[in-house]
């Protein structure tokens, strides 16, 4: 099938940014974040967040940023469900939707819907939280092992946040999470894609990333995530779990000295980067382009302009 939207993924540090600014202007395409991090207000410096006077110089339309407040939680499903809005908005006036990000999960319910979610009684949901918000990561995976053991070591890989929902779901539901995704019906349908991967090999990557932790740095992070203390927003906020804020929190309340925060800065996101690499690897479809990040940005936006017309210009199933 033609695809519907264009996909620039890659890892953390990839020049999925300015990439996608140049093929938005080369193509007519309107930008939708594909990014876990970037939904959340007044997260912007080590998110890495495309700033507002960035976009309104390029003069190109920026979705999926800024949508809920960082004590929220925003799942893929939740982001699949907006994302079909916002691509029918961009098509109604005849531009591309084009997706740039490195959130898998988030790539994954769009290409390969996942199940619709169970309803949930949101007072106890919030009660169950809040206990298990505080128990230590071994007693979740402990949890998550005894609870979905089909699930349970790719949870507690993926961090507190998903070992917390893998335990949640059977609590509240009497089903497993893993039950739940061979069970459930798909929440909307698939949509037709052409995923261009843009690979850097690991060593570039590592440069590219202690470069950027130290621009962050002199940009001001520090800052910022005092700003969102004093607003209320703890450690454990879903937002505030993230790279960057985890450990600046920590150098703030003097558990670090700021060297260390940002070396282990460096280190998490260098171990990020690896596990998208993982990912996209072994979870993206066979039909994606892997694009030489390392090229020039001209031959980049020309190879990729190239595959969207030849994709777009191949007749469907259903033509004559």
């Amino acid at each position: 099938m033609r695809p519907r939207i264009l996909v620039i993924t890659g890892a953390t540090t990839s020049g999925k940014t300015e990439l996608s600014l140049r093929v938005a202007r080369e193509i007519g395409c309107e930008i939708v974040s594909m990014d876990s991090r970037q939904v959340y207000r007044g997260m912007d410096i080590a998110t890495d967040k495309v700033s507002r006077a960035e976009r309104a110089r390029s003069g190109v339309p920026h979705f999926g940023l800024d949508l809920v407040d960082p004590d929220q939680r925003f799942s893929a499903g939740r982001y699949a469900r907006a994302a079909r809005e916002w691509i029918g908005e961009i098509e109604s006036r005849g531009h591309v939707p084009l997706f740039a990000g490195g959130t898998g999960f988030f790539l994954r319910a769009l290409i390969e819907p996942i199940f619709a979610e169970p309803a949930m009684e949101e007072e106890r949901r919030d009660a169950l939280r809040t206990v298990l918000e505080g128990w230590p990561m071994e007693r979740l995976g402990a949890a998550a092992r005894a609870l979905d053991p089909e699930r349970a070591e790719l949870a507690i890989s993926g961090g507190p946040q998903r070992t917390l929902r893998t335990v949640e779901v059977p609590l509240l539901t009497g089903r497993s999470l893993s039950w739940w995704h061979v069970h459930a019906p798909q929440d909307g349908p698939a949509i037709p894609a052409l995923v261009v991967w843009v690979r850097v090999p690991r060593e570039e990557l590592d440069r590219r990333i202690d470069a950027r932790v130290t621009r962050m740095f002199e940009e001001g992070l520090m800052g910022e995530v005092q700003r969102l203390l004093n607003a209320g927003y703890g450690p454990d906020a879903p937002g505030m779990t993230g790279t960057g804020y985890r450990e600046m929190i920590q150098v703030l309340a003097g558990e670090l000295p700021l060297e260390e925060g940002l070396d282990r800065m460096r280190q998490q996101t260098r171990q990020y980067a690896r596990r998208q690499i993982t990912w996209f690897r072994h979870q993206l479809p066979e039909s994606a382009l892997h694009l030489d990040g390392l090229l020039p940005i001209d031959e980049k936006v020309r190879i990729i302009g190239d595959a969207w017309r030849a994709a777009r210009s191949t007749p469907t199933e259903a033509s004559p």
